[in-house]
Protein backbone atom coordinates (compact mmCIF):
# COMPACT_ATOMS: atom_id res chain seq x y z
CA UNK A 1 0.00 0.00 0.00
CA UNK A 2 2.68 2.35 1.05
CA UNK A 3 4.59 1.49 -2.58
CA UNK A 4 1.07 2.50 -4.17
CA UNK A 5 0.23 5.94 -2.51
CA UNK A 6 4.03 6.98 -2.89
CA UNK A 7 3.91 6.11 -6.96
CA UNK A 8 0.60 8.31 -6.76
CA UNK A 9 1.27 11.07 -5.08
CA UNK A 10 4.66 11.51 -7.26
CA UNK A 11 3.18 13.37 -10.14
CA UNK A 12 1.19 15.72 -7.76
CA UNK A 13 4.46 17.25 -6.28
CA UNK A 14 5.99 17.37 -9.67
CA UNK A 15 3.04 19.68 -10.53
CA UNK A 16 3.03 21.43 -7.30
CA UNK A 17 5.63 24.42 -5.78
CA UNK A 18 8.42 22.04 -5.75
CA UNK A 19 8.38 22.75 -9.96
CA UNK A 20 9.48 25.60 -9.57
CA UNK A 21 11.27 25.56 -6.26
CA UNK A 22 14.70 25.34 -7.65
CA UNK A 23 14.57 28.01 -10.50
CA UNK A 24 12.77 30.59 -8.29
CA UNK A 25 15.70 30.03 -5.64
CA UNK A 26 18.56 30.13 -7.96
CA UNK A 27 17.28 33.71 -9.32
CA UNK A 28 16.56 35.17 -6.44
CA UNK A 29 20.03 34.15 -5.67
CA UNK A 30 21.41 35.64 -8.29
CA UNK A 31 19.52 39.23 -8.08
CA UNK A 32 20.65 39.70 -4.47
CA UNK A 33 24.64 38.84 -5.31
CA UNK A 34 23.83 41.16 -8.24
CA UNK A 35 22.40 44.17 -6.04
CA UNK A 36 25.24 43.53 -3.58
CA UNK A 37 27.78 43.44 -5.89
CA UNK A 38 26.47 46.71 -7.58
CA UNK A 39 25.68 48.74 -4.09
CA UNK A 40 29.03 47.71 -3.14
CA UNK A 41 31.57 47.79 -5.82
CA UNK A 42 30.77 51.27 -7.12
CA UNK A 43 30.19 50.22 -10.46
CA UNK A 44 28.78 52.87 -12.97
CA UNK A 45 25.43 52.35 -13.39
CA UNK A 46 25.42 52.60 -17.13
CA UNK A 47 27.65 49.51 -17.34
CA UNK A 48 26.08 47.69 -14.56
CA UNK A 49 22.21 48.63 -12.87
CA UNK A 50 21.17 47.38 -9.96
CA UNK A 51 17.98 45.69 -9.81
CA UNK A 52 16.21 47.87 -7.96
CA UNK A 53 17.37 50.98 -10.27
CA UNK A 54 16.21 48.44 -13.25
CA UNK A 55 12.98 47.82 -11.38
CA UNK A 56 12.47 51.97 -10.58
CA UNK A 57 13.84 52.69 -14.19
CA UNK A 58 11.16 50.20 -15.34
CA UNK A 59 8.03 51.15 -13.78
CA UNK A 60 8.40 54.65 -14.69
CA UNK A 61 8.86 54.21 -18.03
CA UNK A 62 6.09 51.89 -18.15
CA UNK A 63 3.82 53.13 -20.44
CA UNK A 64 6.61 53.66 -23.18
CA UNK A 65 7.64 49.68 -22.64
CA UNK A 66 3.53 48.77 -22.73
CA UNK A 67 3.68 50.90 -26.07
CA UNK A 68 6.34 49.17 -27.46
CA UNK A 69 5.60 46.16 -26.32
CA UNK A 70 1.86 46.19 -28.47
CA UNK A 71 3.56 45.70 -31.67
CA UNK A 72 6.28 42.76 -30.78
CA UNK A 73 3.09 40.93 -29.56
CA UNK A 74 1.23 41.71 -32.52
CA UNK A 75 4.17 40.55 -34.86
CA UNK A 76 5.14 37.65 -33.16
CA UNK A 77 1.32 36.38 -32.80
CA UNK A 78 0.47 36.86 -36.37
CA UNK A 79 3.37 35.34 -37.79
CA UNK A 80 3.62 32.35 -35.03
CA UNK A 81 -0.05 31.89 -36.75
CA UNK A 82 1.79 31.88 -39.60
CA UNK A 83 4.17 29.83 -38.96
CA UNK A 84 1.67 27.57 -37.77
CA UNK A 85 0.01 26.93 -41.02
CA UNK A 86 2.58 26.77 -43.15
CA UNK A 87 3.95 24.14 -41.28
CA UNK A 88 1.32 22.02 -41.11
CA UNK A 89 0.27 22.49 -44.61
CA UNK A 90 3.68 21.66 -45.55
CA UNK A 91 3.35 18.64 -43.23
CA UNK A 92 0.49 17.34 -44.83
CA UNK A 93 2.03 17.54 -48.50
CA UNK A 94 5.39 15.96 -47.30
CA UNK A 95 3.44 13.18 -45.95
CA UNK A 96 1.42 12.30 -48.97
CA UNK A 97 4.25 11.36 -50.91
CA UNK A 98 8.43 9.71 -50.50
CA UNK A 99 8.88 11.69 -53.51
CA UNK A 100 7.77 14.68 -52.08
CA UNK A 101 9.53 14.74 -49.30
CA UNK A 102 12.73 13.78 -50.66
CA UNK A 103 12.25 17.00 -52.72
CA UNK A 104 10.58 19.25 -50.24
CA UNK A 105 12.63 18.81 -46.78
CA UNK A 106 16.19 19.80 -48.18
CA UNK A 107 14.67 22.75 -49.33
CA UNK A 108 13.01 23.42 -45.84
CA UNK A 109 16.17 22.52 -44.25
CA UNK A 110 18.45 24.84 -45.96
CA UNK A 111 15.76 27.92 -45.35
CA UNK A 112 16.67 27.20 -41.35
CA UNK A 113 20.58 27.82 -42.38
CA UNK A 114 19.82 31.49 -44.06
CA UNK A 115 21.96 34.18 -41.34
CA UNK A 116 18.97 35.99 -40.17
CA UNK A 117 21.73 39.05 -40.51
CA UNK A 118 21.75 38.34 -43.57
CA UNK A 119 18.12 38.28 -44.44
CA UNK A 120 16.40 40.63 -42.45
CA UNK A 121 17.52 43.58 -44.66
CA UNK A 122 16.52 42.11 -47.60
CA UNK A 123 12.87 41.79 -46.66
CA UNK A 124 12.95 44.93 -45.29
CA UNK A 125 13.91 46.32 -48.68
CA UNK A 126 11.84 44.31 -50.51
CA UNK A 127 8.29 45.04 -48.17
CA UNK A 128 9.34 48.09 -46.49
CA UNK A 129 9.37 48.95 -42.79
CA UNK A 130 5.44 47.98 -41.49
CA UNK A 131 4.46 44.67 -39.78
CA UNK A 132 4.83 42.42 -43.11
CA UNK A 133 8.74 41.96 -43.33
CA UNK A 134 8.68 40.90 -39.36
CA UNK A 135 5.92 38.51 -39.65
CA UNK A 136 7.57 36.69 -42.56
CA UNK A 137 10.84 36.35 -40.92
CA UNK A 138 8.88 35.09 -37.74
CA UNK A 139 6.68 32.62 -40.00
CA UNK A 140 10.46 31.69 -42.09
CA UNK A 141 12.41 30.58 -38.85
CA UNK A 142 9.49 29.13 -36.89
CA UNK A 143 7.55 27.18 -38.99
CA UNK A 144 10.35 23.94 -39.21
CA UNK A 145 9.91 23.02 -35.38
CA UNK A 146 6.09 22.19 -36.20
CA UNK A 147 7.08 20.76 -39.78
CA UNK A 148 9.05 18.31 -38.06
CA UNK A 149 7.08 17.39 -35.01
CA UNK A 150 4.47 17.22 -37.27
CA UNK A 151 6.31 14.40 -39.55
CA UNK A 152 7.41 12.64 -36.87
CA UNK A 153 3.88 12.57 -34.81
CA UNK A 154 2.55 10.90 -38.26
CA UNK A 155 5.33 8.21 -38.06
CA UNK A 156 4.35 7.36 -34.12
CA UNK A 157 1.11 6.36 -35.65
CA UNK A 158 0.44 2.83 -35.06
CA UNK A 159 0.03 0.93 -38.10
CA UNK A 160 -2.51 -1.68 -37.38
CA UNK A 161 -4.96 1.04 -36.88
CA UNK A 162 -4.32 2.34 -39.87
CA UNK A 163 -4.75 -1.33 -41.34
CA UNK A 164 -7.86 -1.78 -39.54
CA UNK A 165 -9.38 1.70 -40.88
CA UNK A 166 -8.37 0.63 -44.42
CA UNK A 167 -9.91 -2.63 -43.97
CA UNK A 168 -13.47 -0.95 -42.62
CA UNK A 169 -13.23 1.19 -45.98
CA UNK A 170 -11.93 4.36 -44.68
CA UNK A 171 -10.41 6.45 -47.43
CA UNK A 172 -6.84 7.73 -46.94
CA UNK A 173 -8.16 11.40 -45.17
CA UNK A 174 -10.29 9.88 -43.20
CA UNK A 175 -7.25 7.98 -41.74
CA UNK A 176 -5.24 10.58 -41.77
CA UNK A 177 -7.74 12.67 -39.55
CA UNK A 178 -9.00 10.10 -37.60
CA UNK A 179 -5.58 8.09 -36.67
CA UNK A 180 -2.77 10.35 -37.80
CA UNK A 181 -3.45 13.87 -36.75
CA UNK A 182 -4.69 12.68 -33.39
CA UNK A 183 -1.01 10.88 -32.94
CA UNK A 184 0.43 13.66 -33.98
CA UNK A 185 -0.90 16.35 -31.85
CA UNK A 186 1.21 15.56 -28.41
CA UNK A 187 4.43 16.36 -31.13
CA UNK A 188 3.36 19.11 -32.39
CA UNK A 189 2.71 20.62 -29.00
CA UNK A 190 5.99 20.29 -28.16
CA UNK A 191 7.51 21.82 -31.98
CA UNK A 192 5.04 24.71 -31.05
CA UNK A 193 7.25 25.13 -27.20
CA UNK A 194 10.37 25.64 -29.45
CA UNK A 195 9.39 27.50 -32.05
CA UNK A 196 7.17 30.03 -29.80
CA UNK A 197 10.82 30.55 -28.32
CA UNK A 198 12.14 31.71 -31.75
CA UNK A 199 9.27 33.81 -32.59
CA UNK A 200 10.52 36.70 -30.02
CA UNK A 201 14.13 36.73 -30.73
CA UNK A 202 12.98 37.22 -34.26
CA UNK A 203 10.45 39.41 -33.77
CA UNK A 204 13.02 41.12 -31.39
CA UNK A 205 15.92 41.26 -34.02
CA UNK A 206 13.26 41.90 -37.22
CA UNK A 207 12.57 45.19 -35.52
CA UNK A 208 16.78 46.12 -34.76
CA UNK A 209 16.86 45.68 -38.92
CA UNK A 210 13.90 48.43 -39.39
CA UNK A 211 11.22 49.58 -37.89
CA UNK A 212 9.20 52.60 -35.90
CA UNK A 213 7.98 50.71 -32.82
CA UNK A 214 8.97 47.98 -31.02
CA UNK A 215 10.74 46.32 -27.99
CA UNK A 216 13.84 45.88 -30.41
CA UNK A 217 14.09 48.88 -31.70
CA UNK A 218 13.33 50.31 -28.13
CA UNK A 219 15.93 48.96 -26.82
CA UNK A 220 18.48 49.80 -29.83
CA UNK A 221 17.38 53.49 -28.98
CA UNK A 222 18.05 53.33 -25.68
CA UNK A 223 21.48 51.60 -26.13
CA UNK A 224 22.22 54.28 -28.09
CA UNK A 225 21.61 56.94 -25.44
CA UNK A 226 23.27 54.62 -22.61
CA UNK A 227 20.00 53.89 -20.62
CA UNK A 228 21.21 50.14 -19.50
CA UNK A 229 18.80 50.41 -17.05
CA UNK A 230 15.65 50.81 -19.38
CA UNK A 231 17.64 48.35 -21.82
CA UNK A 232 17.42 45.84 -18.44
CA UNK A 233 13.67 46.23 -18.01
CA UNK A 234 13.29 46.11 -21.78
CA UNK A 235 15.01 42.82 -21.53
CA UNK A 236 12.77 41.32 -18.64
CA UNK A 237 10.22 42.54 -20.72
CA UNK A 238 11.00 40.19 -23.59
CA UNK A 239 11.62 37.10 -21.31
CA UNK A 240 8.32 37.65 -19.42
CA UNK A 241 6.32 37.29 -23.10
CA UNK A 242 8.48 34.20 -24.08
CA UNK A 243 7.65 32.81 -20.56
CA UNK A 244 4.07 33.41 -21.03
CA UNK A 245 3.92 32.40 -24.39
CA UNK A 246 5.89 29.12 -23.50
CA UNK A 247 3.19 28.60 -20.87
CA UNK A 248 0.65 29.43 -23.01
CA UNK A 249 1.19 26.68 -25.22
CA UNK A 250 0.38 24.26 -22.02
CA UNK A 251 -2.99 25.64 -21.58
CA UNK A 252 -4.03 25.50 -25.17
CA UNK A 253 -2.68 21.51 -25.05
CA UNK A 254 -5.07 21.43 -22.33
CA UNK A 255 -8.04 22.65 -24.36
CA UNK A 256 -7.16 20.81 -27.51
CA UNK A 257 -6.44 17.29 -26.15
CA UNK A 258 -7.14 17.01 -23.20
CA UNK A 259 -7.48 13.01 -23.62
CA UNK A 260 -3.92 13.57 -24.14
CA UNK A 261 -3.08 14.41 -20.27
CA UNK A 262 -5.64 11.92 -19.02
CA UNK A 263 -3.56 8.90 -20.62
CA UNK A 264 -0.27 10.04 -19.09
CA UNK A 265 -1.84 10.09 -15.60
CA UNK A 266 -1.08 7.14 -13.23
CA UNK A 267 -4.71 6.83 -12.75
CA UNK A 268 -5.41 5.63 -15.68
CA UNK A 269 -2.24 2.71 -15.76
Amino acid sequence: MSTTSHQHTRPRRRLGVGTWAPAVVILATAVILWQLYTTRSGIDPRVLPSPSRIITAGWTARSALWANTIPTLQETALGFSLATVVGFGFSIVIDASRILRNAIMPLLIGSQTLPLVAIAPLVIIWFGFGITPKILLIALLSFFPITVAFLEGYRATDPDIERLLATMGAHRWRIFRTARLPTAMPFFFTGLRIAITYSIVVAIFAEYAGATSGLGIYIQQLTNVYRTDLVFAAIIVTTALTIILFAATYALERIMIPWYRRSRSPHQR
